[in-house]
């Protein structure tokens, strides 16, 4: 009798195990790891994260969505949560790089424009959600240029030799030449792409310097009178500057979308949702607006501003780089897959940038 006793016991606490998650559990995850663009993130909502759960942010930055993506494709791990760009999550997604988001455990979700939801590259946001968005235009010094630039074969005009600044971005900058050529901004056809190529030699002359990170510095030291930027580096830029302008060109400005997602194999899913439902809380996603003021996705954040400061709102809602028109979005032109025509691309990027 004593051994069923025993057997019985063991079946007992077997159940307790069960019903409290047993041996199998883990504990609570006490950080996240984040993989994003530098100058993206402020450190209130990091901070503010970690006060309100406990679990503290590691944030790795990098300056491209190349640059991360090569990286991971590299064999990088251990990152829960990273801020891919529109084209980049489609790649991601064909390559199985991303895990699929339960969206019930993001509820902030709902407070995203519908007009940001379930766009081509993630149809119902299976595996991304908005972050920020934007374009990539042209930014000027009024102070220095007296008739304001329409296109962005200005760039190209001689009184502009070593006055230009250009972002640190293959896409967007050959993309942006193609443009100037008549040709799509994504071509992947060889005799187009050999005519940027010597085009894009031309410029090189009146570029001082090419730079994603912050490319609004060397304008406001007065270094460089104009170039190409993304549109939040030119709302700091004009906040503290308001010679500083920001257009939408005639051939169209770059329109980008970034996304908050989760690598595959991330160690943190749980504490990853839990992070991204945090950036979509209205209280949270105004603090990126405020020290990183590109175009902000989240509708409930903008209605809260509009209340909680209206003069910061109606400075958002009137200027071109934080609130672009409807025509220039019509008129924006995005990023798209390479696929194969990736390599040309790239050797292109190398060959001319290595003769700057």
């Amino acid at each position: 009798m004593k051994i069923y006793r025993i057997i019985a016991m063991l079946a007992i606490l077997a159940l307790l195990l069960a019903a409290c998650g047993g041996g199998a559990s883990q504990p609570e995850a006490k950080e996240v790891n984040l993989f994003a663009w530098s100058e993206y993130i402020p450190q209130a909502l990091l901070d503010g994260f970690t006060e309100k759960t406990g679990i503290k942010v590691n944030y790795d930055t990098y300056s491209s969505n190349e640059e991360m993506l090569a990286k991971l494709q590299a064999g990088a791990s251990g990152y829960d949560v990273i801020i891919p760009s529109d084209y980049t999550v489609a790649i991601m997604i064909k390559q199985g790089m991303l895990e699929p988001l339960d969206l019930a455990k993001i509820p902030n979700y709902k407070n995203i424009g519908e007009q940001f939801k379930n766009l081509s590259y993630d149809p119902g946001n299976k595996y991304s959600v908005p972050y920020q968005w934007g374009t990539v235009g042209m930014v000027y010094d009024a102070s220095k240029i007296s008739t304001p630039p329409t296109s962005w074969k200005d760039l190209w005009l001689p009184e502009y030799a070593g006055r230009v600044v250009l972002l640190d971005d293959e896409r967007e900058v050959i993309g942006m030449v193609l443009l100037t050529l008549g040709y799509p901004k994504n071509s992947t056809d060889p005799a187009q792409l050999e005519e940027a190529k010597a085009r894009f030699a031309e410029l090189l002359p009146n570029v001082r310097l090419f730079d994603s990170d912050s490319p609004k510095t060397a304008l406001l030291a007065g270094e460089v009178w104009l170039g190409m930027t993304w549109n939040g580096e030119a709302a700091i830029a004009h906040s503290e500057n308001e010679n500083i302008q920001y257009l939408c060109p005639v051939e169209g400005c770059g329109l980008w979308y970034d996304n908050l997602a989760i690598p595959k194999g991330a160690p943190h899913v749980q504490a990853a949702h839990e992070f991204i439902n945090y950036v979509l809380d209205p209280e949270a996603s105004l603090l990126i607006t405020a020290e990183f003021p590109y175009s902000n996705p989240n509708q409930a954040a903008l209605d809260l501003l509009k209340t909680k400061d209206p003069a910061a709102y109606e400075a958002y809602m009137g200027f071109p780089a934080t609130n672009p028109s409807a025509a220039d979005v019509q008129n924006g032109k995005r990023v798209e897959d390479l696929g194969d025509a990736t390599a040309l691309w790239d050797r292109i990027w190398t060959e001319i940038k290595g003769g700057e």
